[in-house]
């Protein structure tokens, strides 16, 4: 299995095709945008060249790793012939049926289809095709190409053989794969969320504000960045909706994300993507500035 597809050529996509290229494999990455495709391939690029700079790669791999990657804005061509298609478009259920059942009419039998989601139902994604046990989760931690932990998380009918495989594939990308079963927010969100969410409680009803919260995850639970810290390098907006999924999917009042949360995301501050968040990012991506509406 050398030929990669890779389905949208945003943060978590671009570095999912660094990585696969990066260890020789031949990477379609794939997006409806010609824009993102371009700018995506920059970011690439940039993440190489930061790699040389620190020694960490030579000049001739990153070479290679970038002519590992074509890109393509027809799902057609861009998949055909792929071993493995990692889908990761945005974090909506509606878009991800959309997806999967194309995929399935036009994909290989034998094709592997996998889901970068970080929240939704491998098996609701899967009924939309007509090869369930060939449909996993394949959750790659961000930044993709530093992070080694992939969370493998099988549907209700992901077959065994489809497991080993891509659990195979993400130890050749020098990865730690941890199999997990399908719930909401599997293992990693189903932990992390709350305590995000919690954290933005906690700034809502007035304990603490943004640093005091932040530096007393760090230096009293070692935590590499603090909650509020991690919920705009993550994006507002991707933590509101993986609370929602896991609201809805427990039906449990502890999921529900709070109105501050809420608010931000519909007034569009959604973290360092939008320039601000829980701190200003208008200067630079270091969460040193506090945002205005919080000092």
């Amino acid at each position: 299995m050398k030929n990669i597809a890779v389905i949208g050529a945003g943060t978590m996509g671009n570095g999912i095709a660094h990585t696969f290229a990066q260890y020789g494999f031949h990477v379609m990455l794939i997006d409806i945008s010609e824009k993102a495709l371009q700018s995506g391939l920059a970011t690439i690029a940039r993440n190489l060249d930061r790699m040389v700079e620190k020694g960490t790669l030579t000049e001739d791999r990153k070479q290679q790793t970038l002519d590992n990657i074509s890109t393509h804005t027809d799902l057609q061509k861009g998949t055909g012939g792929a071993g493995l298609v990692v889908e990761a478009a945005t974090e909506n259920l509606e878009l991800k049926l959309d997806i999967f059942k194309k995929l399935d009419d036009l994909c290989a039998p034998q094709t592997i289809l996998a889901t970068n989601t970080s929240s939704i139902s491998i098996t609701k994604i899967a009924s939309a095709t007509r090869r369930p046990g060939q449909v996993i989760g394949m959750h790659f931690m961000n930044p993709v190409p530093i992070m080694k932990l992939v969370e493998i998380i099988r549907g209700y009918s992901t077959s065994d053989e489809t497991t080993k495989t891509v659990v195979a594939l993400a130890e050749k990308l020098d990865k730690i794969p941890v199999e997990v079963n399908d719930y909401p927010g599997f293992v990693a969100n189903r932990i992390l969320m709350p305590m995000i969410n919690e954290s933005i409680e906690t700034l809502y009803n007035g304990v603490a504000g943004v640093k005091a919260i932040d530096t007393v995850m760090k230096l009293g639970m070692a935590h590499p960045m603090g909650p509020l810290q991690l919920a705009d390098f993550i994006g507002l907006d991707v933590c509101l909706s993986i609370l929602h999924v896991m609201y809805d999917g427990f039906k449990n009042p502890k999921y529900a994300p709070c109105p501050l949360l809420v608010n931000m995301v519909t007034a569009g501050k959604l973290g360092i993507k939008s320039g601000e968040g829980f701190y200003d990012y208008t200067t630079g991506k270091k969460a040193e500035k506090v945002a205005e509406m919080f000092s």
